[in-house]
């Protein structure tokens, strides 16, 4: 059995960037290994320039995403349906990066997505010989050192991310899932899964003087609600 820390990504607005063209800043359907690596550096007060103790995370922790068509409410009400839109906004930016660098004379519009009425639940869990573990990514999400979004820093947390105060036990990050209702819906995994579909994304941080990122490969599970948690 493993353990795995259950996170609700939960607000008005998320933002999880792909690769941006200064002009057009588009957004992912699910939240990226290097948003996701922000919020808990964030919460764990990690500086951006302490690039050891960044990498130190990213060696250290594995996600799995699931994208939820509905997030439960306290007191017994009934869930609220999420459906995800995906609309852009436009802003005037001034001093924009041309593509050799410089900064352009000229206001330029800037056109940024956004996902709207999104929710989404993670499963955390550690690599071996992690530096940093569950309990203390738990402690500092509970007690965050710096302002979790999701996303961009315009898109505030509706709700405590954590969804559990301690860890729960699963054999994998797929069965940590099943036990967190609702379930059912697309699952975005790190860990491979036979017969499903992969992909490649580029939102593996590179940490460093420039900012740069690599590529994984995700698979896509079509979750259908069975087992634990239905």
């Amino acid at each position: 059995m493993a353990a795995f820390l259950i996170l609700r990504l939960d607000g008005p607005m998320q933002a999880w960037g792909t690769h941006t063209f200064e002009d057009y800043r588009p957004v992912n359907l699910f939240p990226t290994r290097s948003g996701l690596l922000g919020l808990l550096g964030a919460c764990l007060g990690l500086d951006r320039r302490d690039h050891a103790s960044l990498t130190a995370l990213a060696e250290s922790v594995t996600f799995a995403v699931r994208a939820d068509a509905a997030a439960p409410r306290p007191d017994g009400d009934p869930p609220v349906t999420k459906p995800a839109l995906k609309l852009a906004d436009f802003h005037t930016v001034l001093d924009a990066r041309k593509v050799d660098g410089s900064a352009n004379k000229n206001p330029v519009v800037s056109s940024r997505e956004y996902l709207f009425d999104a929710a989404f639940t993670v499963a955390v869990g550690t690599r071996a010989e992690a530096s940093f573990g569950l309990e203390r990514i738990a402690e500092a999400l509970r007690r965050p050192r710096f302002t979790p979004v999701l996303g961009r820093r315009s898109c505030p947390i509706a709700r405590p991310l954590l969804e559990h105060a301690e860890p729960i036990e699963a054999t994998d990050a797929l069965a940590a899932l099943a036990q967190v209702p609702p379930v059912g819906g697309v699952i975005y995994s790190e860990g491979k899964v036979d017969g499903d579909h992969d992909m490649p994304i580029r939102d593996v941080p590179s940490y460093g003087r420039i900012r740069q990122f690599g590529t994984r490969r995700v698979y896509r599970i079509v979750d259908q609600g069975t087992g634990e948690g239905t």
